[in-house]
């Protein structure tokens, strides 16, 4: 549980206080997401579980989208870098943010974030928050669109359980779908549980070991580029830079 936020306890943090929390989230999440316009970058807030396999969907999206878009990432953990090491060895450009008690990210940590990458020279930059399916939909980050990692492992019922999630959810990538002939999972069950809950219901069966509806995805995130206009980049932003560190 978060000791900033009290994960929305009243007891914890009063209804006020955390109001004034989100409130201030949202000026700073507006900051950057004038920066991501205006440079022309696609931001994504990629949310789900541990181990739904967000960061397996990323290394199998740098495979998929090789020669088309450059590609960034802050990769979040209550602890280690493992997951930003993983994408920096499969050519995404990623800093790890390790947010200790936090079970969240925020606007302000994803902003301070992007003076340690080269974010301005990405096409598409994924904020891969931390496996948690109630918190990461609360805060807005500055982001384009939500894209939430759910795996078939995880049980057809999994978006009536986690509402919040999957209402905020702009796309759910049914991940791990190589697993399928192994499971007894339900994907009508599964298909009807995202109907009933988010507002625009649009999924893609996925599976980063065999490339199963990487095809798909990569043509999702060409569309979501055209309707957000992020067809150019800016070389900077008047009146305020972040400067890109080197990346290894």
């Amino acid at each position: 549980m978060c000791t900033t936020c009290g994960c929305g306890d009243p007891e914890l943090v009063p209804v006020e206080l955390h109001e004034k929390i989100l409130a201030g989230n949202d000026r700073a999440a507006r900051h950057n997401r004038e920066h991501f316009t205006e440079a022309g970058v696609l931001a994504l807030n990629l949310m789900g579980s541990p181990g739904a396999g967000k960061t397996a969907v990323l290394e199998a999206t740098a495979r998929a989208a090789a020669g088309r878009w450059r590609l960034g990432a802050v990769s979040a953990d209550l602890a280690t870098d493992n997951d930003a090491r993983r994408l920096q060895a499969a050519g995404i450009p990623s800093r790890a943010i390790t947010t200790g008690q936090a079970c969240h990210l925020d606007a302000e940590l994803v902003h301070h974030s992007l003076h340690d990458v080269a974010w301005r020279e990405t096409d598409v930059f994924f904020i891969e928050n931390v496996g948690n399916l109630v918190c990461p939909a609360i805060y807005d980050l500055g982001q384009a669109a939500n894209v939430v990692v759910l795996s078939v492992t995880e049980g057809e019922d999994k978006p009536l359980k986690y509402p919040v999630m999957f209402k905020a959810a702009d796309l759910v990538l049914v991940s791990k779908a190589d697993l399928i002939p192994h499971l007894d999972v339900d994907l009508g069950k599964l298909e009807d549980a995202l109907a009933r809950v988010m507002p625009r219901p649009e999924h893609l069966l996925l599976s980063a070991r065999t490339g199963e509806g990487l095809d798909q995805w990569v043509a999702w995130l060409a569309r979501r580029r055209l309707e957000h206009g992020l067809v150019g980049r800016v070389a900077g932003l008047a009146g305020h830079t972040h400067p890109a560190a080197k990346t290894s």
